[in-house]
């Protein structure tokens, strides 16, 4: 078995050349404003750069690379059937700037709790939701290139009560100050294409309705409410791609809220964009969005 999965998607998706891409991120970084506190976790969507290096730029640029030793990474799995979330096989991930490396001992404790299964290495590397995050935890992370390590999880389709028990399970990392979570998502997938075509014309344009649609969701995102985003998501039916990782993070912050340990916590969404206009039921979009968990 490989111990390494390979960029399989760097020279498509995003830039196979370390500086050229060095470059681009940090271009996109240099753009996006800083808030006041650090992210402990960030959500940020997860196509390819063309579409969405910019905004990913609004969640990134609030990581304090001095204060973080592991980075959990949660990606929903696109192309297997999950019912629970899965682990990697591989020792590193390649990326064109440096290889990432797993935390092999926070694995070992996930194992030990007997709710993560494997990935084989060809589901790992066919998946993009979690790929397309280590080139931007690669350059915000650079300057402490041996000092840190992932630990990448693929998120299966999980019941709320999964989403729960998951959340329960890894709060006890959210809530520590050397950890970093990246949720991967994007927001509205819109057209025929996805099957998809719900529109609200008291909104005006079909993307202005798309707009309504996510905002909903993300009002309710950034009050931290696990059970108000069930509930949003039964009733809309938005096709959030990383629906069940957001589902996971909500439930870490719960779990943190209800062990008293007084930790004030705020979500802010920092940025939101669609990869192009929709203005009738032929053309289609996927929404993407920025935002930070802070403790403060």
């Amino acid at each position: 078995m490989s111990k390494v999965r390979r960029a399989t998607h760097a020279g498509s998706w995003y830039n196979d050349s370390g500086d050229e891409l060095r470059h681009q991120l940090e271009g996109w970084l240099n753009k996006a404003k800083s808030l006041q506190h650090p992210a402990r976790a960030i959500i940020a969507p997860h196509a390819g750069y063309y579409y969405c290096g910019s905004c990913g730029a609004h969640a990134y640029k609030h990581v304090d690379a001095t204060r973080v030793k592991r980075v959990f990474i949660l990606g929903p799995s696109h192309h297997v059937r999950l019912s629970g979330c899965a682990l990697s096989t591989t020792e590193k991930y390649q990326t064109p700037l440096f290889d990432l490396h797993i935390d092999s001992k926070i694995y070992e404790e996930l194992y030990a709790t007997g709710s993560f299964e494997n990935m084989s290495l060809d589901t790992d590397e066919s998946e993009h939701s979690i790929e397309m995050h280590l080139p931007y935890i690669a350059k915000v992370m650079e300057s402490r290139k041996d000092e840190f390590t992932i630990v990448p999880i693929l998120v299966g389709s999980l019941s709320p009560e999964k989403e729960q028990h998951y959340g329960k399970l890894l709060s006890r990392y959210l809530a520590d100050p050397e950890s970093l979570f990246v949720i991967s998502s994007d927001f509205c997938h819109w057209g025929r294409r996805f099957h998809y075509t719900d529109y609200d014309q008291t909104q005006g344009e079909v993307w202005q309705s798309i707009e309504a649609l996510d905002k909903k969701g993300m009002d309710i995102i950034e009050k931290m409410d696990p059970v108000g985003f069930t509930k949003y998501l039964l009733e809309y039916q938005n096709t959030i791609c990383g629906r069940h990782p957001i589902g996971i993070l909500l439930n870490c912050i719960d779990a943190i809220r209800k062990n008293g340990n007084g930790y004030k916590m705020s979500f802010k969404f920092t940025k939101y964009s669609q990869s192009s206009q929709c203005t009738s039921l032929q053309d289609s979009s996927v929404s993407y969005a920025a935002g930070c968990l802070m403790f403060h």
